[in-house]
């Protein structure tokens, strides 16, 4: 049996609620499976740690949480702290500093889930955005100045460089061969002449060594439009930090929700700890009310345990969703259902135990 150590940080709002179901299930999924077992440490970094220290983790958060096997993370940000503060202070220090370059997405339309898009059934969306998650334009480059006066200007600078733009096309190009050799390139160079002009040379240049991939190269706009009335013809995205951000709130909403939305911040090398996060964000709005949707957590537990090398209790966990969501009983109220989060994790359980029979 392997043993993981794992960072565990419930951050905000629901992220606190829909953490410790995750949790719930990979320690079942662990007993079930016999392949592992996890140690926890708890960290209580996010907004109301902010409140209360001027800080949104640790001086020495990073040097701490390198040292663990894995990031189990709930989500970050609250209306009590200006979002730029909450997502700077947290979330992107760890990425960046753990050279977790790729944020990988994936989209898939769940048994028993109805899309908002007319006739598409379980399996027509199934597709993965690779999102750049160190650098473009979410650098942090720029600044203010005259602040207050009529002269005031802010000046924010997308930064590319060709080892971070390399490295994640050809992480997507090896994607896809795993997958349908199919690969989108998001881009908008007609407009940013410079840095994504830039992105598309290098694309070109990395799929010399994966002839065997279909490659198009598709303007962030047009493509957005084809997230709604074709997304059964994608299979791999690859984008800029802030065009894969903004696609993969799409995928997960024409998925049915939000709610089922998971991702992986990844450092490929293993360097440093990869986090696993809920695209959805805290939800203020429903924090506190039992309601909010495990599944995307879970979701990304077993994409947390894929990475671990643990495909067959990452499979199990997979498996468990679909027979739930293909069910219809356990749903929370944004998939249409009246459940309540814990009697979703509940229910994942159950049908975990039976499928592991």
């Amino acid at each position: 049996m392997r043993d993981y150590h794992v960072a565990v940080i419930p951050g905000d709002g629901i992220g606190q609620e829909v953490t410790a179901e995750g949790v719930r299930v990979l320690d079942e999924v662990g007993k079930l499976t016999g392949a592992y077992k996890m140690r926890y440490d708890y960290f209580p970094w996010g907004c109301e740690y902010y409140l209360k220290t001027g800080r949104m983790m640790a001086d020495d958060g990073l040097k701490i949480l390198k040292e663990f096997d894995i990031i189990y993370f709930g989500a970050v940000g609250f209306p009590s702290v200006p979002d730029h503060i909450s997502l700077r202070g947290l979330r992107l220090p760890i990425c960046q500093g753990f050279e977790q370059y790729v944020c990988q997405r994936p989209s898939y339309l769940l048994p028993g889930i109805k899309s908002p898009l007319a006739d598409k059934k379980p399996g027509d969306i199934d597709f993965v955005v690779v999102r750049e998650n160190t650098e473009g334009e979410y650098s942090g480059a720029g600044g203010r100045a005259h602040r207050g006066l009529p002269i005031e200007v802010a000046v924010e600078t997308s930064v590319f460089t060709r080892t971070g733009v390399e490295r994640i096309i050809r992480y997507a190009y090896q994607l896809a061969q795993s997958r349908r050799k199919k690969l989108v390139n998001a881009t908008k160079s007609n407009a940013q002449q410079h840095s994504l002009t830039f992105w598309d040379e290098i694309f070109v240049e990395v799929g010399q060594e994966f002839p065997e991939a279909q490659t198009e190269r598709v303007l962030i706009d047009a493509l957005s439009a084809r997230f709604v009335l074709r997304p059964e013809s994608l299979d791999v995205v690859v984008g800029s930090n802030l065009f894969g951000d903004i696609l993969t709130d799409l995928g997960g909403a024409i998925c049915g929700s939000l709610g089922l939305a998971a991702s992986g911040n990844i450092n490929p090398e293993r360097a440093y700890p990869s986090m696993f996060e809920p695209v959805h964000g805290s939800a203020p709005d429903i924090f506190g009310k039992g309601i909010a949707n495990p599944i995307a957590m879970i979701w990304c537990g077993a994409m947390m345990l894929e990475f671990l090398g643990e495909k067959q209790s990452a499979d199990l966990i997979l498996r468990a969703i679909k027979a739930v969501t293909g069910e219809g009983t356990a749903l929370t109220p944004d998939l249409g259902g009246s459940a309540k989060t814990p009697e979703v994790t509940d229910a994942i359980i159950a049908q975990g135990r039976g499928l592991a029979k």
